[in-house]
């Protein structure tokens, strides 16, 4: 691995070393590029695929987020766009579970979804998709429900869970699960315009809180649709959401709920 650390800094340049040298190096000493990506950066190096991160997220940052495993339970409308967002940002390990495939229907919002990818699991298309933006990255593909028992183990060494579920019932199971393995959880719910985010840490019962008054299983995305823009806004607050857990950086959505209105261009804030 000395030789590999001399290739590293040598083939570096202002602490920063392009994608073609972490590939030739992956072949010259039989890395994998998840290895290759986690030595550089511990070595202080930057990936010069971050160098756009740089400025808000350090190097010791970035490899914080590499160290990292997040958790994203749905592939749909919001899950897609978490999990591109979190790879292309460089979290090392993401599970993504979800028990569906593509349909016709999905085409209008879920950033996965293809013509040519019709019938194919969410989970599948993800991991290939991921593969190609960002080799280094372990995505995980589980085509299967969470449910209460299986959580747990799927949950394991889960730095933060973020749901991108569709029913109330399913939202309030990964929010106790998640209480129960001790690991923060971050929530979102989208229809049609409007769009919710919270987060909830271990010991909070944020989630139980929003959903103690709601009697209907399904939310108003039933009535109101999903659009693609909404998704898109709210998964990437989850994203970012999810980063400063892991950073430990900013204010977190604890003991409050953000609730978008993309209609009239308001975001307004709520105590939970």
């Amino acid at each position: 691995m000395q030789n590999a650390e001399f290739f590293f800094h040598k083939h570096s340049s202002n602490n920063m070393i392009t994608s073609a040298w972490m590939a030739t190096a992956s072949e010259i000493f039989h890395l994998t590029p998840a290895q290759v990506e986690e030595k550089v950066l511990d070595l202080g190096i930057l990936p010069a695929r971050y160098k756009r991160n740089q400025c808000a997220i350090s190097t010791s940052e970035q490899f914080t987020l590499y160290k990292s495993h997040v958790a994203i339970i749905g592939c749909g409308g919001l899950g897609c766009y978490v999990a591109e967002e979190l790879a292309r940002a460089g979290v090392g390990r993401i599970t993504v579970i979800d028990p569906d495939v593509f349909e016709e229907h999905n085409l209008n919002r879920q950033l996965m979804s293809s013509l040519s990818e019709l019938g194919a699991a969410k989970v599948t298309v993800a991991a290939r998709r991921i593969a190609e933006i960002n080799p280094a990255i372990h995505l995980l593909p589980i085509q299967s429900c969470l449910t209460i028992e299986n959580g747990p183990e799927l949950l394991q060494d889960v730095t933060v869970a973020v749901d991108a579920l569709d029913s109330v019932s399913a939202k309030l199971m990964l929010a106790s699960l998640c209480s129960s393995v001790g690991i923060p959880m971050v929530y979102a719910a989208i229809a049609g315009w409007f769009g919710q985010i919270a987060c909830q840490l271990p010991g909070d019962d944020i989630v139980e809180r929003i959903y103690q008054n709601i009697q209907v299983e399904n939310g108003i995305e039933q009535k109101q649709g999903n659009l693609a823009f909404t998704a898109a806004v709210v998964g990437s607050l989850e994203a970012a959401e999810a980063s400063k857990v892991i950073l430990g950086k900013g204010r977190l959505l604890t003991g409050r709920m953000l609730v978008v209105d993309l209609l009239d261009m308001e975001v307004n804030e709520i105590t939970v």
